[in-house]
């Protein structure tokens, strides 16, 4: 069995005036793992350096993520951007409408391909369907920083995200708490199947479930609802098809806010435990009608890819991963200094 914790973040409440001593977290400087050292694959252990050079001003690095509109990118945005400012890099982040449109982000992983920038931060909807473009990254000799889900590839340098597969654990660990000394079942609305963070969010909550919870309880197998509305079809759907559900589990925002208008508009009580944050999660958690959910820590991730990079670009070698966090947060503590700074709507 995995342990299970919050992996603290370490985001200054109300202020993100880093210093590379405040992007470090508990679990960053513990992570020594296997880094590209250079182009040619070599490799050596090596662990988060502190070091992040200034550059003139000339440089540009081009992040493409999963998403643009949604609070979550736009925070990852503003780290990103504050990191630019405050290292001497200019900074392009694009992503697409909305986490299912994978052809509009090859698109744009192509349209920043041909700029030449001096580096590249990738959120991958799908791996497979990015690997000849990152192939083509390669050979223009462009480093390559994977963030968020991550790149199921090995040209990445580094990948910079949430351990989200820990954190579906957590989400799973709080949802038996809360279920304690109930029967029935429970339902699983996952955001997507293809990417990492989709798949990760998805099997870390069902192993972790199926390990520990208790014989009374029993997980449904899990659907794929990557919109609000859909989920919330999905979600009405599975209460009517299992009368005995108790609980049930949303892999991202739009998810669990479905899972949320899916029990409420079938006038069903349902313990729901969510993921990521945003205006509907926090106003359902302050209200009853969400039990609580794991976020992540998007500004810090943001900072830290864009760093990442930099170092990439000037030679530093970079652990394979680092991370940027995750709390559990409910109606206890979601008004408090630690979880504030990691709330986005």
């Amino acid at each position: 069995m995995r342990p299970i914790g919050r992996i603290v973040a370490v985001a200054a409440a109300g202020s993100m005036a880093f210093g590379l001593a405040a992007c470090s977290t508990s679990t960053d400087s513990a992570a020594s793992d296997t880094a590209a050292a250079d182009k040619s694959g070599a490799s050596e252990t090596v662990t988060e350096s502190t070091e992040v050079p200034k550059g003139d001003g000339s440089k540009t690095i081009y992040l493409v993520s999963k998403g643009f509109q949604h609070r979550f990118w736009q925070a990852v945005k503003e780290g990103a951007e504050q990191a630019g400012t405050e290292f001497n890099y200019k900074i392009q982040f694009v992503g697409p409408d909305d986490e299912t449109k994978v052809t509009q982000q090859l698109d744009q992983l192509q349209a920043a391909l041909d700029t030449k920038p001096a580096a590249i931060g990738l959120a991958a909807l799908d791996s497979g369907a990015a690997g000849p473009l990152l192939t083509q990254i390669e050979s223009a000799g462009i480093p390559l920083v994977a963030f968020d889900s991550g790149v199921d590839s090995d040209l990445p340098l580094t990948t910079v995200s949430t351990d989200n597969y820990a954190a579906a654990e957590e989400a799973a660990k709080h949802m038996i708490e809360l279920l304690e000394g109930q029967q029935g079942t429970v339902g699983l609305v996952c955001h997507d199947a293809t990417s990492t963070t989709g798949k990760q969010r998805c099997e870390g909550f069902k192993n972790y479930f199926e390990k520990n919870a208790p014989s009374g309880l029993k997980l449904l197998d899990e659907q794929i609802a990557g919109e609000v509305g859909k989920a919330a079809d999905t979600s009405k759907a599975i209460i009517q098809a299992n009368s005995d559900i108790v609980g049930m589990y949303g892999s991202n925002e739009a998810a669990a806010s479905g899972a949320i208008q899916g029990a409420t508009e079938s006038g069903k009580k349902l313990v729901v435990v969510g993921f990521d944050s945003g205006k509907t999660q926090i106003n359902a958690i302050k209200d009853g009608s969400q039990a609580g959910a794991v976020t992540q820590a998007p500004k810090l991730m943001g900072y830290k890819t864009v760093t990442a990079a930099i170092q990439a670009i000037n030679g530093i070698a970079l652990p394979k991963t680092i991370d940027s966090g995750f709390y559990w947060y409910d109606k206890s503590n979601i008004d408090s200094d630690e979880i504030k700074p990691n709330l986005y709507e």
